[in-house]
């Protein structure tokens, strides 16, 4: 599993890494929220342990916000679990409504620290899990529509073609697997 640190305070980094390095497969930790896209491209981070505030002058998560919410739009996004020195339950249930899946105050108790993200990605996972089961449902409903609303010879056109893609593309042998003759196939195929 692969987890992402995000954090600028280097000790908080350090410290975290240290930690979570014996319990995740490869740990990555930047300072620099910025980079958050690049590293989410490859799709192949389990979770992201995100910092709430990146700017010392205004404390208020908005930052931490922010970057939950493009983390929450891309595609397979991972667990986001947030964590904040300066955090109170408004932020909590706010992160909460933008995706995250848990939430850690600092100081952290390490055991806990863990169960959470175990958890977060289990959780993560099995909203994918649905989401993708849903899509699929979605997708079989339009398709029993679309069928529904075809004519007889868009119906015999779509047998004709999932039959010879079958068959790889072989015209004598997808013919032979309708019950009719090769010119028969072209007959059909050029009037529809």
């Amino acid at each position: 599993m692969k987890l992402l640190i995000i954090d600028d305070n280097m000790a908080v980094r350090a410290t975290l890494k240290l930690v979570l390095t014996k319990e995740f497969d490869e740990v990555v930790s930047v300072g620099d929220p910025k980079l958050i896209p690049a590293l989410l491209q490859a799709g192949n981070v389990d979770a992201v342990l995100l910092d709430m505030n990146f700017d010392n002058t205004k404390l208020d998560c908005s930052d931490g916000l922010f970057w939950l919410e493009r983390i929450k739009q891309s595609e397979n996004a991972p667990a986001v679990v947030v964590i904040t020195a300066f955090g109170d339950v408004e932020i909590a249930v706010e992160s909460m409504k933008l995706g995250a899946e848990d939430f850690v105050t600092k100081p952290w108790d390490n055991e806990r620290l863990i169960e959470k993200l175990y958890r977060a990605i289990d959780l993560n996972r099995q909203r994918r899990r649905e989401g993708l089961a849903a899509k699929r449902v979605k997708e079989m409903e339009q398709a029993q529509r679309e069928r529904e609303h075809m004519t007889l010879d868009e119906v015999k056109l779509r047998h004709i073609r999932s039959v010879i893609d079958r068959c790889g593309g072989n015209l004598s042998a997808a013919s032979e697997q309708l019950g009719i003759n090769r010119q028969t196939l072209y007959n059909l195929m050029k009037k529809l």
